[in-house]
This record gives C-alpha cells, sequence and structure tokens, in this order.
C-alpha cells in the first residue's frame, strides 16, 4: 500500500441514472426530466446523478427516486429497483469520463413527478415515443424495457406494477401492456393461479370492475419470485 499511487490513474465520476417505468391505462409510461444545466440544457433525460463520497450505487438511486419521482423516502425504498447493467463509452460525457451505474424503477400508481436538483421539470411520456434523450438515455431506456419484458417471462415482477390489492384482470392488463400483445383471458388465468405463490386471494368479498360482469376476486403479490413454467411471450410477438 505505500507504493500506491492514487494519482497514477486518471480521475472519472460515477453515476446512477434511472429507467422509471410505470403502467398507466394500456401504456408502458417513463419519468423524463428536463435537464436545467449544460450539458443539453432543455434536453430531456432519464433521471440521474452523481454518486455522493458516502453512499452506494443503489442508495444513490433511492435517493434520485424519491427526489424526481415525489414519493418519500419511505415508498421510495420499498419499490422494485434492480440494477440494469454499467454504460462506460468514452465519450457519453461531454463533461469528463463519466461512467454510469443504471437502474430499472417499477413503480405502481405514481404521483405527479416534480423537478429536483438540476431538473427544470419532470413529466410522464409514453416508453415508445420519447423522441431524443440526452447523453445515451434512449439506449438505457430501450435496454431497461426488453430487460422487464423478458423478466416478465420468468419472474413475478408484473405485480410491482399493480397496486397492493388487483384483479387477474388488472395483472392481464400489465402483462398486454409491457408486451404489446393481447392474451387470452381464461388461459392467463389458468397459468397465473397455477404457479404456486404467484398471487393469493384477498380474503373477503370480492369487488366489481366496470361492465356488466360478475364481480372481481381482489389478489395480492404472493411470495415466489420466480415463474415454474415460465409464462413466454406469444411466439414473434415482442413489443
Amino acid at each position: 500500500m505505500e507504493r500506491y499511487d492514487p494519482h497514477a490513474f486518471p480521475p472519472f465520476a460515477v453515476t446512477v441514472d434511472l429507467a422509471v417505468l410505470t403502467v398507466r391505462g394500456d401504456t408502458l409510461q417513463v419519468l423524463l426530466v428536463e435537464r436545467g444545466q449544460d450539458p443539453y440544457r432543455g434536453d430531456w433525460a432519464l433521471p440521474g446523478g452523481f454518486l455522493l463520497p458516502d453512499e452506494s450505487a443503489e442508495s444513490a438511486a433511492r435517493r434520485e427516486l424519491a427526489e424526481e419521482t415525489g414519493l418519500s423516502p419511505a415508498t421510495a425504498a420499498g419499490l422494485h429497483l434492480e440494477q440494469l447493467r454499467t454504460y462506460s463509452d468514452p465519450g457519453r460525457d461531454p463533461r469528463m469520463r463519466v461512467v454510469s451505474v443504471a437502474f430499472t424503477a417499477l413503480v405502481p400508481d405514481p404521483p405527479e413527478p416534480r423537478g429536483g436538483g438540476d431538473a427544470a421539470r419532470a413529466r410522464w411520456v409514453p416508453a415508445a415515443g420519447t423522441g431524443p434523450l440526452a447523453f445515451d438515455h434512449v439506449r438505457i431506456l430501450a435496454d431497461a424495457v426488453e430487460r422487464v419484458a423478458a423478466k416478465f417471462e420468468y419472474t413475478c415482477v408484473a405485480t410491482a406494477f399493480c397496486p397492493p390489492e388487483f384483479t387477474l384482470g388488472e395483472l392481464q392488463q400489465v402483462y398486454e401492456t409491457v408486451w404489446g400483445v393481447a392474451l387470452d383471458r381464461p388461459n392467463f388465468r389458468r397459468k397465473v393461479l397455477a404457479t404456486p405463490g404467484f398471487v393469493e386471494a384477498v380474503e373477503g368479498g370480492p369487488r366489481r370492475t366496470g361492465g356488466r360482469g360478475k364481480p372481481a376476486a381482489l389478489h395480492r403479490a404472493g411470495p415466489a419470485r420466480s415463474l415454474h413454467p415460465p409464462l413466454l411471450r406469444p411466439e414473434g410477438r415482442h413489443p
């Protein structure tokens, strides 16, 4: 350690970027912020920021998530957040060498966002129609959407888009929105209920959804984390 010279290596910064996704109606939406500072002042981008000296990448991501979504830190701490990948192309940031650890966050029924930090304002927009974004955020967003769509096949992560209590019809709508394909209702219901621990029935009376159908039973997310067998996307029908 006495011979180690930290100045022998060029310095670089580490940031976190967040692809914050939610399902609103029949649309997969992403949270974007308008940059209030250079570079890319006035352009839209994914929320994020630099790591502070005393925090991990995940801690920084949850801090940024609370600041940019308007959620309380306690609520943000309970949301599904997972690391997507690291983006380290040397020219991705015009200021200096910046390595970004990207995360995907899934938010059910989010509040209206607010700008925070260097963000002038924030908004939810369809993930499929964001247009150009600052830095390499178009690539990060595309990777995040495909990762979530793929994980729907072999994990129970789709319930992270649902409220604490939901109907199987609402869960199916989440799948259809993220996958971009209509699913057969009886077949979907059979597969979900046949998977141990995927969902659990809520005790008490059912609630009635819209239309003239009979009351729909409520469910909550079960303890399972993976799907056996997987719930595969219809062949050739990717979003």
